[in-house]
C-alpha cells in the first residue's frame, strides 16, 4: 500500500500513541492540547536543536529541522538533526528533554525518521541517536530489525485510529497521567469515579432483586 500526500499522519503521533492511545486521539482527532513543564522543556530542547543553519564541521555536513516523510507506512515530520558524511552514512539525531525511558516511545520515534530517510535517499540506516538533556550526550539506539517492526505496527495502529475516528476511554495510570499535559482534560479521575459508581449501583440493583 502507497500513501497519499493528505494522508501522511506526522511521526511525533507515534509516539503519543505509544504513551496512551487516548493521548494520541485527544490531540490528533479531538484537537486539544496543553503544556505542562515537561512539554515547555521539551519545546525549548527542539527550538535549540532547529535555531541552526546547515554547516558541515570535520567533513561532516550537519543538518536541522529537516523534513522527511514516506509514502510507504504514511508519515511525515521533521528530524531535529541529521549528520551526512562523506562514506554515505547517514545518521539522525533527536533530541529529548529528560532520560531514557522504559517503553520505546522515543525510540520509535526516531526508528520512524529513518525509515522515512532510506525511502527518500534510498540509504540504508544501522543506527542512530537521542541527545537527552537530562544526560547532555547522545545515547546510541540500534536500528535492528525488532525496532523496526514495533515502528512499522505503531505506523499501522496510529493510521487506524485516525480512520476509526474514535477516542479510547480514559484509564488512570498513575505514573503516566500525572506526567501527562493532558490529564486536565483526560479526567482519568472522574471517569474511574464513575466507572466505580455505576457498578455500586448495578450491585445494589442486584441485591434489590433478589
Amino acid at each position: 500500500m502507497s500513501f497519499t500526500e493528505d494522508t501522511l499522519l506526522p511521526i511525533s503521533a507515534l509516539q503519543h500513541l505509544l504513551f496512551c492511545p487516548r493521548q494520541c486521539a485527544l490531540i490528533h482527532l479531538e484537537q486539544v492540547w496543553a503544556d505542562n513543564q515537561f512539554t515547555a522543556e521539551g519545546n525549548v530542547m527542539h527550538k535549540n536543536a532547529h535555531d541552526h543553519h546547515a554547516a558541515t564541521r570535520s567533513g561532516v555536513r550537519i543538518t536541522h529541522s529537516l523534513p522527511v516523510s514516506s509514502r510507504i507506512y504514511g508519515l511525515s515530520g521533521q528530524c531535529d538533526i541529521v549528520e551526512f558524511y562523506k562514506n554515505g552514512n547517514v545518521i539522525p539525531i533527536e533530541y529529548k528533554r529528560g532520560k531514557p525511558k522504559s517503553h520505546r516511545a522515543d525510540e520509535v520515534q526516531l526508528c520512524a525518521q529513518a525509515l522515512c530517510l532510506e525511502e527518500m535517499l534510498s540509504v540504508q540506516i544501522p543506527q542512530a541517536f537521542i541527545f537527552y538533556g537530562k544526560r547532555k550526550r547522545r545515547t546510541l539506539v540500534p536500528l535492528d530489525s525488532k525496532l523496526r517492526a514495533i515502528t512499522q505496527q505503531a505506523a499501522k495502529d496510529l493510521h487506524s485510529l485516525i480512520q476509526s475516528r474514535a477516542t479510547p476511554p480514559p484509564h488512570y495510570i498513575k505514573k503516566l497521567c500525572e506526567a501527562c499535559s493532558l490529564i486536565d482534560l483526560c479526567q482519568p479521575h472522574a471517569a474511574i469515579r464513575l466507572q466505580r459508581g455505576a457498578a455500586s449501583w448495578f450491585k445494589q440493583q442486584l441485591l434489590n432483586d433478589r
